[in-house]
């Protein structure tokens, strides 16, 4: 009964970091889709949903297994995602440190870009202060990634090198979402020449680099990739939903961003303690997530009240 309960409190975690995280995507997705044809906004409803739950969801934890576990094999890094070999398990097992090191770093360098030069609504006290210091962004995560690279070299040479490894996928993807940005802005102009097919393909490159921050964030709810998918999976149609609805309803609820990377620091600082050995409960980053983006959820909604009692009074 409580291993039950536990796969569902983690597919539901899942579900939820995976929406949250992916708003910016949603957005995009929507403003992109409103300058396309139906048949096209079709097209990518359906079929790139397809692609983005089975083909990216489902090969990049593959791809990480594969990384992680080198001496299983391409083949066999496939078929143990779904092994119940106790062999096979212990040896994914046995690399998950490195595996958790590298996506911790990962995301806390997310989170620390998003603090230091992010736009952003201002939902906590002290990210103003930090937003004026934009400049010392590169300062702290050197830092960090300095005092990871201490600590994981006196228990395990290879944390250290995977460390560094999520250090290095943050800036290759940041330098793919800054390029999206400006093709984005491009897309969008009037009188663009760009085809229904460019834009699709826009769709699914700034996607698949989206999804990374969710698949290597899931990785702090469990090392099950068949939950991973389900959970991701259930988010990714959970995201397409909102970008088929009304995309400017979410972006009202201005502190959701917020939640989703205090979400994102929460786990990259458990899968870095999980890495070096710390205890970690497995009910523990659903829990935090689901309590981290109801406050801000919460702090939202009290923001819409405050503007409509403004409105009324404005009004009267």
């Amino acid at each position: 009964m409580f291993d039950v309960l536990s796969i569902i409190l983690t597919v539901l975690g899942l579900c939820a970091f995976e929406t949250i995280s992916s708003l910016d995507n949603a957005v995009i997705n929507a403003d992109v889709l409103t300058t396309m044809s139906e048949r096209a906004r079709r097209w990518f409803l359906i079929w790139g949903l397809l692609l983005a739950v089975f083909l990216i969801r489902g090969l990049l934890p593959w791809l990480i297994i594969w990384v992680t576990n080198p001496s299983l094999g391409f083949i066999g890094s496939f078929t143990a995602m779904f092994s119940n070999d106790q062999t096979v398990i212990d040896a994914v097992e046995q690399s998950s440190p490195i595996l958790l090191i590298g996506g911790g770093t990962f995301l806390l360098f997310l989170f620390l870009h998003w603090l230091f030069q992010e736009p952003k609504a201002f939902g906590l006290r002290g990210e103003r202060f930090f937003a004026r210091q934009s400049v010392w962004f590169y300062a702290s995560v050197s830092i960090v990634l300095t005092s990871i690279v201490w600590f994981a070299l006196q228990q395990n040479p290879m944390m250290a090198f995977g460390a560094v490894v999520g250090s290095t996928a943050f800036f290759i993807t940041h330098g793919f979402k800054q390029n999206a940005e400006h093709a984005e802005q491009h897309l969008l102009q009037k009188g663009s020449m760009s085809n229904d097919i460019s834009k699709i393909l826009y769709l699914e490159v700034i996607d698949a680099t989206f999804s990374i921050d969710g698949v290597l964030g899931a990785f702090a709810f469990t090392l099950s990739v068949p939950l991973i998918i389900i959970g991701n999976g259930l988010g990714a149609v959970v995201v397409r939903e909102l970008t088929v609805r009304n995309v400017t309803s979410i972006k009202k609820y201005m502190f959701l961003k917020n939640g989703a990377m205090y979400s994102i620091l929460f786990l990259g600082i458990i899968m870095i303690l999980d890495s070096f050995g710390f205890d970690i409960p497995s009910y523990l980053s659903p829990t935090v997530t689901f309590l981290v983006i109801g406050y801000f959820f919460w702090k939202s909604r009290k923001q819409i009240q405050k503007e409509k009692t403004r409105e009324v009074k404005g009004k009267a």
